[in-house]
């Protein structure tokens, strides 16, 4: 055979890269990675703490001020709850206070005033999550339906201005509007009605306050959904549309179910802090209604903690709030998994 033929049959018997019984080149490791070699396949070193460490430095001082706020306001205070079990008196501390067991438990449960606090508080948690919670996801959809990109930014920047303002300004503007001498009451004089003070009506309270939290907080809720609509695929959208879908069957089919688990996660946490509400916002119009619609369990612990000096029963009322919205939490995420929801954590199967 001559030197051509067997050059020719070399060339077509020879292995393909990727065919069968072919080896194909492994990449040679990066500069800078830190690999050893096992028989003749690199495997990278797993990275020292240290190492790690000076990696995402800059991601860690990037969070460091969220995680200092965590530690030194909700962690460090933690061991004070033991004043809840305590005749706690400042003057003493915590060591020298006498020992209460569960005496300060058994004087809030016999308070009436705790559970008119209780109450008014459950009323208008439970407005808000009904009222108030729909809002910001009604308010994302119709944001991300906007086709021009500065009508969106535009009435974006116009619902998110409020979430900036302090609760003082927003209860000056409600009162200016609602008030006995506010725009609304006037019109409703001028049209032979009789005028409706909305600030100093007991009955109307908590409407008050889930509409102010709704206008103060509705337009800085929809950054959350927004974020959640811009990771559905849209190659589904138009996958629907090619199949005859309309825009009401494209929302029920994609967008609610692309959203469900943000919404999940954000109604448990909401469940969490049912007991409690804006303090600033409550203590601002408690007086205009009086004591009996607006004492909340936060206003409660101020004038009979801090004013009466009642700390061991007001720390029982801090307790108390953190066990029930941990168990609010614990319960609603194990719903969640039985309709197949991850909710706040993975059920770990």
């Amino acid at each position: 055979m001559s030197s051509y033929s067997e050059a020719l049959v070399q060339s077509t018997t020879a292995p393909i890269d990727g065919a069968p019984g072919a080896k194909p080149e492994r990449p040679a490791p990066k500069a800078g990675r830190r690999t050893t070699v096992v028989d003749g396949i690199p495997v990278r070193k797993k990275r020292t703490l240290w190492a790690r460490i000076k990696r995402d430095r800059m991601m860690l001082l990037l969070i460091a001020p969220g995680f200092l706020y965590f530690v030194v306001f909700h962690y460090l205070p933690l061991p004070g709850n033991i004043v809840a079990f305590e005749n706690y008196q400042p003057y003493l501390g915590f060591i020298e206070s006498s020992w209460a067991g569960l005496d300060n438990f058994t004087k809030i449960f016999a308070d009436p005033t705790f559970w008119q606090a209780l109450r008014n508080t459950v009323v208008i948690t439970g407005l808000q999550l009904v009222l108030f919670f729909p809002i910001p996801i009604v308010l994302a959809l119709l944001l991300n339906s906007i086709m021009s990109g500065r009508i969106r930014k535009f009435v974006q920047s116009v619902v998110y201005l409020p979430h900036f303002l302090g609760w003082v300004i927003i209860v000056s503007i409600f009162n200016q509007v609602l008030g006995a001498t506010g725009v609304v009451p006037h019109l409703m004089e001028l049209f032979g009605m009789h005028p409706f003070n909305a600030m100093t009506t007991p009955w109307f309270f908590p409407f008050l306050v889930s509409m102010q939290s709704a206008w103060k907080d509705a337009g800085w809720g929809t950054i959350i959904f927004l974020a959640a609509l811009m990771n559905i695929d849209q190659e589904l959208y138009e996958a629907a549309a090619v199949d005859g879908a309309g825009p009401w069957q494209r929302m029920r089919s994609i967008t609610i179910p692309g959203i469900m688990p943000v919404i999940i996660l954000l109604l448990i946490l909401n469940l969490g802090s049912i007991l409690s509400v804006g303090f600033e916002q409550i203590v601002l119009q408690r007086d205009n209604v009086g004591a009996g619609a607006g004492e909340v369990l936060d206003t409660w612990v101020y004038y009979n903690g801090i004013q009466n000096g009642q700390w061991g029963p007001a720390a029982a009322v801090g307790l108390v709030k953190g066990v029930v919205g941990l168990a609010l939490v614990l319960g609603a995420n194990k719903v969640a998994h039985l309709f197949g929801q991850e909710g706040v954590y993975s059920s770990g199967k």
